[in-house]
């Protein structure tokens, strides 16, 4: 029987794969590429396209496709055959380091945000060697990244990789200052936990809203939710065990680091967790996840819902973002050690961080905006949408004294023995707390940035962290090169910015009304609270003076995803608003009449033999009154959808849906929830909450 280390990784070109069968000359070249980012020849492309051609043969690969991440949010993918002709009228199997490289889609058919004009079809897909290429089914899977014609970015990697190499760069500059010559590359990592939820297919297929929209438009909360606690972390059922343990061998193939697993907080809801590795390759290795945990889902009779809020009245799914910065020789740029206070580039770096949160806290917000998160932010299962840092006490008391310019005393226990009871061990305790309230939340080593919603692309979050603090440490750079006594004018750097920057650290509780108020009230924190409130900020001239100056996205590029992230809330919107007037017209306005007028013939038939009726009169007229109020509130509801249509204007046409068409839905579920509290159980025409939530079982 085969051990995890025997198979983990075996169906990846990687470290080892490539040592074993490349030459050692295109072995080195090739690492040069991926751990210097240094050029890569054409002769170099050659030989591994064809080594990578020979190791897909072996493992029953027949074809290749050059796999991409547009501006959709998901993958896309090509599949090509190795075949080529032999001239006697047989095939060979072929594969040059040219078709390696470069790849061709058409540019038009996928959002561009104006950056492509229909008749503008050409988009190419060049290889990222930084990200190991894989094998899934009979296809050998390329990562790659997607321009237009022009040069222009068309998807989410490409302003990644500029992004981690923009803040490799001026890293590199402040750690040379520090002395550190060895370093040769600075690094992000990322680990994306990712949450979701379980469902049994016989009544997933019975939910139209559940197949159209990935979430549930209607239905009434059931006598039991999430109140008692206890499915977080409880015991697992073995269908979902079963579950989890070939998602776990089919991540393993892959190279992908699953860890961790366990309930969630909503019944049928639950959680994985990777191990940390380099920021481009979490985002590869999190969309394989998300892919992955569909398809296997589906093989346990099972499926695997990732929106955000697929269920009102229960804790929706959220992907905690950590992330970390580290040197090519196993340093942790955000590691405090046990002295903090002494820990001087810590302190740099930290800082860094704080103001780049500051300065860019609407670019945070704008990262995790889409219509599905809407419902989430805000609530009391998930961060505020205002941005904050948690730092915990010991780091808050550091920083506190720099910014006074007071000497450091700390009084902070670093081990404890739980419950001081003996028999337990002593470990040592982190050097702060966890603030589930916090949006982004220092946790020792890393910032665990809380916000992300369960189906995004962790991309996008990281492009911005990456190219905030990439702007941030080259405005210290500059300030710090130029320096007579760097010492001294590091000295003042810190304080100076801390002082500027400490009102977007926040220890406290941010599920309180008086934190809302502080934040915009006294501290000015921008507060966002939907999708339509926070994409055009995008488009604010220091934000996009912020991209072009890294080199992450020109101006072209940065309003070209505003357009495309608006469109796609609004279209996002008229989908499910179409599926409720649908489903109200087609299925809950007949159940409710069939049962309206079956209570009206029981009562007339009591009535006549003298049978008290007063429950089934009361019933009927309230069933009957909501018919009129749900058929009047979906009319209304069709005509916002008909208003918002018209409008070409994608910032004017957000707000309409935001305030017609989304609002409009909300009050007309209302009423369908109510009519399928008072409907009986034989009339109601698709799954309950309670039906769906414990499914599985």
């Amino acid at each position: 029987m085969k051990t995890i280390p025997d198979y983990f990784g075996s169906m990846v070109f990687d470290d080892r794969v490539m040592r074993e069968r490349l030459a050692p000359e295109v072995y080195a070249t090739l690492r040069r590429t991926i751990d210097e980012n240094a050029k890569l020849d054409v002769s170099c492309a050659n030989a591994v396209a064809e080594a990578m051609k020979v190791w897909a043969l072996e493992h029953g690969a027949t074809h290749f496709t050059h796999w991409f991440q547009p501006l959709t949010g998901i993958t896309a993918e090509k599949h090509e055959s190795f075949i080529s002709p032999s001239g006697d009228g047989g095939v060979i199997m072929d594969f040059s380091g040219k078709e390696l490289i470069k790849g061709e889609s058409d540019a038009s058919s996928f959002p561009s945000g104006g950056l492509r004009a229909t008749f503008e079809a050409r988009g190419y897909t060049t290889w990222d060697p930084t990200s190991y290429a894989f094998i899934k089914g009979t296809t050998l899977y390329i990562p790659t990244a997607f321009s237009a014609y022009s040069g222009e970015a068309l998807d989410m990697k490409m302003p990644l990789l500029r992004s981690m190499e923009a803040l490799n760069r001026q890293a590199l500059r402040i750690l040379r200052l520090f002395g550190n010559e060895d370093v040769k590359m600075v690094r992000t990592s990322v680990g994306a936990e990712q949450e979701y939820f379980l469902i049994d297919c016989g009544v997933y297929e019975k939910r139209r809203d559940l197949i159209y929209t990935g979430r549930t438009l209607f239905g009434a909360e059931p006598p039991k939710g999430q109140e008692l606690s206890n499915h977080y972390e409880g015991s697992i059922k073995p269908r979902v065990e079963a579950f989890m343990r070939e998602l776990d061998e089919e991540l393993w193939k892959l190279g992908i680091l699953a860890k961790t697993e366990h309930n969630e907080a909503a019944p049928a809801q639950h959680e994985l967790a990777p191990v940390y590795t380099t920021t481009n390759i979490a985002c590869d290795h999190n969309q394989i996840m998300m892919e992955m945990m569909k398809t296997v889902a589906k093989r346990h009779g099972m499926v695997c819902l990732l929106h955000e809020k697929p269920f009102k009245g229960v804790n929706g799914s959220g992907k905690h973002n950590n992330w970390s910065v580290s040197t090519d020789t196993g340093v942790n740029l955000l590691s405090p050690g046990s002295t903090p206070h002494e820990n001087v580039q810590f302190l740099l770096f930290l800082t860094a961080v704080i103001q780049a949160v500051d300065d860019y806290q609407d670019l945070l917000r704008i990262s995790v905006a889409k219509a599905g998160n809407d419902h989430r932010l805000g609530q009391m299962e998930a961060p505020p949408a205002i941005i904050s840092i948690f730092l915990g006490d010991e780091i808050t008391h550091v920083i506190e004294a720099i910014e006074n310019d007071t000497p450091y005393s700390s009084e902070i226990l670093h081990s404890m023995r739980p419950g001081g009871i003996r028999v337990l061990p002593k470990f040592r305790r982190d050097t702060t707390d966890r603030n589930r309230t916090s949006p982004f939340a220092f946790t020792g080593n890393k910032f665990e940035f809380r916000s992300v919603g369960s189906s995004d692309s962790v991309a996008s979050p990281n492009i911005v962290l990456n190219s905030a603090v990439a702007d941030t440490l080259r405005k210290f750079a500059d300030r710090l090169e130029g320096a007579e006594n760097f010492e001294h004018e590091l000295h003042l750097l810190l304080r100076d910015t801390i002082r500027a920057h400490t009102r977007i650290i926040f220890n406290g509780n941010g599920y309180g009304e008086e934190w809302i108020r502080e934040a915009t009230e006294v501290r000015g924190l921008c507060r966002y609270n939907t999708t339509p409130d926070a994409l055009p900020h995008m488009l604010d001239e220091k934000n996009i003076r912020m991209y072009e100056s890294v080199g992450v996205y020109t101006e072209n590029e940065v309003r070209s995803r505003c357009e495309i992230r608006l469109d796609n809330y609004c279209k996002t919107i008229a989908i499910e608003a179409n599926t409720m007037i649908d489903m109200v017209r087609r299925e809950i306005l007949p159940a409710v009449e069939t049962a309206s007028l079956e209570l009206a013939r029981s009562t007339r038939e009591k009535e006549m033999v003298g049978i008290p009726n007063d429950y089934e009169k009361k019933l009927s007229a309230k069933l009957s009154a909501l018919l009129r109020t749900i058929s009047d509130k979906t009319d209304l509801l069709e005509e916002g959808v008909r208003e918002s249509s018209g409008i070409s204007d994608v910032m004017e046409k957000s707000r309409v849906v935001r305030d017609k068409v989304f609002s409009e839905m909300l009050l007309l579920r209302e009423d369908c929830d109510e009519a399928e509290r008072y409907t009986p159980k034989k009339y109601w025409p698709f799954p309950t909450y309670g039906e769906i939530l414990f499914s599985v079982q």
